[in-house]
């Protein structure tokens, strides 16, 4: 069974992707004037409330300029799968062009996409025994034995994968013990027909270095804004962060540093590390999705001239 957004639906859609701190949230919202749209956020950790600062999710202000969708919808002790995630956007964007909007995916989140593009395989049910027995391994063994363990079995998905994400680790790991066969394989949609692909996918594409100098300027204001005090928050909360928000890029490093496992500085460093590195990985991503046209910036373009240039397509 596969979970995916209804072609009549897709076909109407646009998409703006591309790596972290790349400039996104402010051409998306200039593109959104333009065309008449509403945006549908593509990020897996702004899904969650209270999770603000560290995914730089859209402001109040912007979200009284343009209407936004999927975020602030789950408490951060909640799961949310990718095909909740497809069936959730397949229903905002029905009700966006019912509204007689247009629906504008943006974010970075590289899974998402390709599920909103190729739709989703859902694979066999839960197995909690499995789960639990994989779970209590990986807690015995150094960090990034899951994903070393899938490489074995499942390069494609593990090269897909980062070493935190757990959840999706142990998935990979169960769905390949109870059926035999990678889920990769499983999940080897092709490229979407032309005629049922969005009306346009495009990914912006920006110089390595100024991209690296965003985002540690980023990261020093998340810390400038309160970012300490976002995740003190979360764990005092009750029920505390479940494993999927506890893992997120700079939540992570922060909890770390607040449970006495890194200084400050040394979570900081982390994050910016990290940072850099999950851009590249979503660069590979963005590449890899034939539907997906880049569109290379400089990052001294006004976005006015890059509406432009998505306009003429």
């Amino acid at each position: 069974m596969t979970t995916c957004i209804p072609p009549d639906v897709l076909r109407r859609c646009l998409v703006l992707a591309g790596p972290t701190a790349c400039g996104k949230t402010g051409l998306s919202l200039e593109w959104s004037e333009v065309v008449g749209g509403e945006i549908v956020a593509m990020d897996s950790m702004s899904l969650f409330r209270g999770m603000d600062i560290g995914t730089a999710k859209a402001t109040a202000a912007e979200r009284a300029r343009i209407p936004h969708h999927l975020l602030d919808i789950l408490d951060p002790h909640q799961d949310f799968s990718l095909a909740d995630y497809v069936s959730t956007a397949a229903k905002a964007c029905r009700q966006i062009i019912d509204n007689g909007r247009v629906p504008l995916f943006v974010g970075g989140t590289g899974l998402y996409l390709r599920g909103i593009l190729r739709g989703v395989f859902d694979g066999p049910p839960a197995d909690w025994t499995i789960r639990e027995r994989l779970e209590a391994d990986a807690a015995k063994q150094p960090e990034g034995w899951l994903l070393a363990e899938l490489e074995k079995v499942d390069p494609d998905t593990a090269a897909r994968l980062h070493a935190h994400d757990t959840r999706r680790l142990v998935r990979a790991l169960e769905v390949f013990e109870l059926t035999g066969q990678p889920l990769s394989a499983q999940q080897d949609e092709g490229p979407t027909d032309n005629d049922v692909r969005p009306r346009q996918v495009t990914w912006l594409s920006p110089p390595r270095e100024w991209l690296y100098e965003r985002i540690n300027r980023r990261v020093d204001q998340m810390l400038a804004d309160g970012l300490v005090e976002e995740v003190r928050g979360l764990l005092d909360s009750e029920p505390p962060p479940g494993r999927t928000a506890r893992q997120a890029l700079g939540y992570k490093e922060i909890i770390d540093h607040l449970e006495g496992r890194a200084s400050l500085e040394e979570a900081v460093d982390t994050i910016k590390r990290h940072t850099r590195r999950f851009a590249r990985k979503q660069t590979t991503w963005f590449r890899n999705l034939e539907e997906c046209r880049e569109m290379e910036i400089h990052g001294t373009e006004r976005p006015g001239e890059l509406v432009e240039r998505l306009a003429a397509g």
